[in-house]
């Protein structure tokens, strides 16, 4: 009935919907969800998801809680479109999900309907610390860009270094706001060139809203003794476009992969300039395999 209710035909149509809308209920809907959300792809499928939508909102508790958890993406998208559309469920479920979820599209739809419930009584405790200590930085960025209406925006220096683009720049945006430079911040961290417990956000950061005359803050991290902070190092430099060829060389040997990649990256553009012998070397067997990546990479790009 499901697939009928969709044919071409509308004789048979017409009879399907008939059928599917008398005999649809709580438990057939969950079950059918997937097959339903499916065949409402096609060009006559939407009265299916209609009659879905409706059924689970005559539900006694709202839509069941096995919506929630499906493991289909889809019927999970549907389900929590449907609870931000009716207010189905708390803001601080909402914001508990937008941080826990796997499908970013969940994430964003369940951070944003959880912000927009608390924004008019401005009650942001129960949602604001689900999302700032989220580990996919969709949450946190919804998160962070929410201190500001929340009157919290000092607390948004704290992830100026944050592992994720995205979420250093909503902190950045809050903290302009907020009356605070985020550039003379990264330009103190990123003096600190001995400190073991420089983030590495905070050496990209500085890459991505600073100048080329960074460069000079940026250069002696490439002697870090943290792997990552050499690597961010190597990649603001690029950012940059500052990068110097016999600067960057050394550091193909690097026993830190994620370094070499990096440095990769950054040396392709120039590869013509590497000396022949030097990459022959580094495609030998006795080299660390992702020397030799590296290696093959460059000497490819040098022709």
């Amino acid at each position: 009935m499901v697939v009928r209710a969709a044919d071409w035909a509308a004789p048979v149509r017409d009879r399907a919907r008939d059928l599917l809308r008398a005999s649809l209920d709580a438990r057939t809907g969950t079950a059918l969800a997937p097959l339903i959300l499916r065949i409402g792809r096609r060009e006559r499928g939407a009265y299916g998801m209609e009659l879905l939508g409706a059924m689970l909102r005559r539900a006694p508790h709202g839509a069941p809680s096995s919506l929630f958890i499906h493991p289909d993406r889809t019927v999970r998208r549907f389900a929590y479109r449907l609870a931000a559309a009716e207010s189905l469920l708390s803001p601080a479920r909402l914001a508990r999900t937008a941080a826990s979820d796997e499908d970013v599209v969940v994430q964003d739809l369940c951070a944003g309907a959880a912000l927009a419930a608390v924004r008019e009584d401005g009650d942001f405790d129960d949602v604001l610390e689900p999302l700032l200590a989220a580990r996919n930085p969709r949450a946190r960025s919804a998160g962070v860009t929410a201190l500001r209406p929340a009157g919290q925006p000092e607390r948004a220096l704290a992830f100026l270094a944050d592992r994720s683009a995205l979420v250093r720049a909503c902190a950045r945006y809050v903290v302009r706001q907020y009356g605070t430079d985020p550039l003379h911040w990264y330009r103190q961290r990123c003096a600190e060139w001995t400190n073991p417990a420089l983030p590495p956000g905070a050496v990209i950061g500085l890459a991505e809203c600073g100048e080329r005359a960074d460069a000079d803050v940026l250069r002696p991290l490439l002697a870090h003794r943290v792997p990552t902070v050499r690597a961010r190092a190597v990649a603001g430099l690029r950012m940059l476009d500052v990068t110097v060829v016999e600067e960057l060389r050394p550091l193909v040997d690097d026993a830190a992969p994620g370094v070499v990649r990096e440095v990769t990256a950054a040396l392709l553009p120039a590869a013509a300039l590497l000396p022949e012998a030097w990459l022959t070397e580094r495609l030998s067997a006795e080299q660390p395999r992702h020397v030799r990546i590296a290696a093959r990479r460059l000497a490819d790009a040098r022709g």
